[in-house]
């Protein structure tokens, strides 16, 4: 943790919805006038497409069928550990971007499924923003989870991640249900030993639960909407948080234990918007004094 250098990191797993939480922060940046270096946890896979795909076929022929992202074996955890280090440190650090599809490929100049080259990350920024697997990971080799100030947990309960993943992966990349199901089973001892123990180590977790029935997630028709959903809001520390204004604020929400709001899924934007303006403002604020 650094007061001079601030790291704020956003984790979970594929299908989760860490992408809709980033575009919530990154309104909060712009009203706040915050400039964020806003790192892609894709940037610290190991390999690329091809690679990582031959890679699996090997392991697999070796009678490894659970090789996958969500395991450190595939990713530069070293690596992404000395970039929180050091960025907490100095405020810099070296970064890369993976190329996910054609409109990326125009913009950075490479194929998909590609990375660039490492490059610095931009001077004087006010705080580094991690969006990614590995957050809060904490493994035998590298603890990422201690050099983060502000770590949020995005966790839909597992048949609705299972169906958002689904969705995307069949709609955006051709995947058949079939395929998405061998990429489910072939990552669970990962989800497991390497996903699933970062929530113990988050601020604050986000965890949609849906209303409507998601038993069979593999033969769901569409995604549960946001209105038919609740949203679980744990605080590992409720100290300093006003539940009350939270409350009044969250219509319609109740407190389920102590440190728990639960509210429509609906209002998983205001929620946001309510609950990390302040905490950010505050990490601004302890920077500020620093200097």
């Amino acid at each position: 943790m650094s007061i001079k250098n601030p790291i704020i990191a956003i984790t979970g797993s594929s299908g989760a919805g860490t992408t809709s939480v980033t575009k919530a922060f990154q309104h909060i940046f712009r009203r706040e006038n915050i400039d964020a270096a806003i790192i892609e946890g894709d940037s610290f896979h190991r390999y690329d497409r091809q690679a990582m795909r031959q890679n699996m076929a090997e392991k697999s022929v070796a009678g490894d069928h659970h090789f996958s992202h969500f395991g450190p074996e595939a990713n530069l955890l070293e690596e992404l550990e000395t970039l929180f280090r050091e960025y907490g440190e100095t405020g810099g650090g070296h970064s890369r971007h993976y190329v996910h599809d054609d409109a990326e490929a125009q913009r950075y100049g490479a194929p998909p499924g590609t990375f660039t080259d490492w490059a610095p990350l931009p001077a004087g920024t006010d705080l580094l923003f991690y969006e990614g697997l590995h957050g809060a990971v904490k493994t035998d080799a590298v603890d990422v989870s201690r050099y983060v100030d502000l770590c949020i947990g995005v966790v839909p309960i597992i048949n609705l991640e299972w169906i958002q993943k689904l969705h995307r992966d069949k709609a955006q990349r051709g995947y058949s249900t079939e395929a998405v199901m061998d990429t489910i089973l072939r990552r669970m001892p990962d989800y497991v030993n390497y996903i699933c123990p970062q929530f113990s180590k988050t601020h604050v977790n986000f965890q949609r639960v849906p209303t409507v029935d998601t038993s069979n997630p593999f033969i769901a028709k569409d995604i549960p909407l946001a209105d038919e959903s609740m949203l679980v809001i744990r605080f590992s520390n409720p100290r300093g948080i006003d539940f009350p204004y939270l409350l009044s604020m969250l219509h319609d929400s109740f407190m389920s234990r102590p440190n728990i709001i639960v509210c429509p899924g609906g209002k998983m934007a205001l929620a946001m918007q309510i609950i990390f303006t302040p905490m950010i403002m505050q990490l601004m604020d302890r920077k500020r004094r620093a200097r």
